[in-house]
């Protein structure tokens, strides 16, 4: 309940959202641009124009969860895209990364073994 773990899989979507959109005008995005299953428990995440807003949309038993967050200074940083891709998979670690401004291009991964549960992912 109210929670974001490793399990779950994570979708930026590339296009500029309008932060006035809720849960279902998110949910519009996620069916239409993404493509994707909105009960899977998948997360998907939005960013505003200015990158200084976030939305985080997710289904659990029984309803939807929206995060949001408002930079009062500063903006996030997006990952490098494929430019032809409507969004691209993250991990819960570069989410945090992303929220909490640490450079993502800068940070430099560790090896670490772990099962990779992500189809495409590299």
């Amino acid at each position: 309940m109210f929670s974001l773990t490793s399990s779950f899989r994570y979708y930026l979507y590339r296009g500029v959202t309008d932060m006035r959109k809720s849960f279902n005008g998110l949910s519009g995005i996620v069916q239409s641009k993404l493509h994707r299953n909105l009960m899977s428990g998948e997360v998907f995440i939005f960013i505003n124009r200015r990158r200084d807003r976030v939305k985080l949309l997710r289904w659990e038993t029984g309803g939807f969860i929206l995060y949001y967050k408002r930079l009062e200074s500063g903006t996030f940083e997006l990952p490098v895209f494929d430019k032809d891709s409507v969004s691209c998979q993250m991990r819960l670690t570069d989410l945090i990364l992303m929220v909490e401004g640490i450079s993502i291009e800068k940070s430099k991964r560790r090896k670490r073994f772990f099962i990779n549960n992500y189809a495409n992912y590299s």
